[in-house]
């Protein structure tokens, strides 16, 4: 089997392709890949540190507002269908797998041209542009959140989950949160806003810190690498002072952590998401407002309404109400295993094998 896989510019499209590569890897050693990526894009870090065969296309996105870069992006898209065509004529998959950004636009319309059989996978309970024109061309549209389904095709879509719940669903509790210098025997609440981090939560973070240190709990929080000599010097304390409390630019075994924290605080992206609820982890989510459609609202919202974690909003956020919520949750047991619970139900941890099938379906 021969599958091109495509999907650029962050890594909430890039990380699912890889999770699936991963787990068809394992399942049928002969099966062979290319992945096709954005010039520009975070792909361009990430890809060449595996052993998958990566080609790129030179494209990019759309403005909001009238430019005459969209004259540009738009004569970049024509000609980007036409190299796709000729990488697709070359490879010759048996299926091409889209997981979003523009790039994705471009190999998917030129295979679903050829007639060659294709899928796109969506991450968010709100749609991109990308996957929704795409959704008119391809077999089938692969969710990841049910909410998702109202804005294709019905017939065509197919609820299979994040391919990176897959890889995380089996991690085990592990001593790694000595290597914070925290007790891996007592309960730790994970904080993190991603690999860059997020200013709002590190404000509301660094103002609740001396809170943190009085609580039963402990805390192992992830700033993000540009804030954290920031933090470090505007703090009227030193750090090693809070025994209870690990300051880290960034965690680099994150499932890992995931699995050995009781509670997570973060933003609301589909990776975080298909991670926390395959391990049947609460959390509390603060949605990115900086994103296209206002996604992140809409993911932490689906999970809310069904109790698996409390939402606060960007603009709501201080460290009073940061610490309040969280002793509402780790305070009560009842109610941090009753949010457990319904994060465990809420994820879809066989995401890869379902996508999987779905691939031998449409082949």
């Amino acid at each position: 089997m021969k599958v091109l896989v495509t999907g650029g510019g962050t890594g909430g499209h890039i990380y699912p392709a890889l999770a699936f590569v991963k787990y068809v890897k394992s399942q049928d050693p002969s099966a062979e890949f290319l992945y096709v990526g954005g010039k520009r894009g975070l792909e361009n870090k990430i890809l060449p540190k595996t052993d998958i065969p990566f080609k790129t296309l030179e494209i990019q996105g759309f403005k909001r507002k009238l430019s005459f870069d969209n004259v540009k992006t738009v004569q970049l898209f024509i000609k980007s269908i036409h190299q796709a065509k000729k990488i697709l004529k070359e490879f010759q998959p048996d299926v091409v797998i889209g997981t979003g950004g523009y790039v994705s636009g471009a190999v998917v319309y030129g295979a679903a041209k050829l007639k060659i059989p294709t899928i796109v996978h969506e991450q968010n309970s709100v749609p991109g542009i990308t996957n929704k024109f795409l959704s008119r061309y391809v077999d089938r549209v692969a969710l990841a959140f049910p909410d998702a389904a109202q804005f294709f095709p019905e017939r065509k879509t197919v609820l299979v989950g994040n391919p990176r719940a897959t890889e995380v669903r089996d991690v085990a509790k592990t001593s790694i949160l000595s290597e914070y210098h925290l007790d891996p025997d007592k309960e730790t609440v994970l904080i993190f806003g991603g690999s860059q981090g997020a200013l709002k939560l590190n404000r509301a973070v660094v103002d609740a810190l001396p809170r943190f240190a009085e609580k039963n709990y402990q805390v192992l929080y992830a700033s993000g690498e540009r804030y954290f000599e920031e933090i470090k010097k505007n703090l009227d304390f030193s750090l090693e002072e809070l025994t209870n409390i690990s300051v880290q630019p960034y965690i680099d075994k994150m499932a890992e952590v995931m699995a050995n924290s009781s509670l997570l605080i973060g933003r609301a992206g589909a990776t975080s998401i298909a991670e926390f609820t395959a391990l049947g982890l609460p959390a509390i989510l603060i949605p990115s407002p900086y994103v296209t459609n206002d996604h992140q609202t809409k993911n932490a919202q689906s999970l809310a309404d069904h109790g698996a974690v409390k939402m606060i909003r960007d603009e709501e956020l201080t460290g009073d109400l940061l610490v309040a919520t969280i002793d509402e949750i780790m305070e009560d047991q009842q109610l941090r295993s009753s949010m457990a619970a319904a994060s465990k139900e809420q994820g879809i941890p066989d995401a890869a094998e379902r996508l999987y099938g779905l691939v031998k379906e449409v082949i």
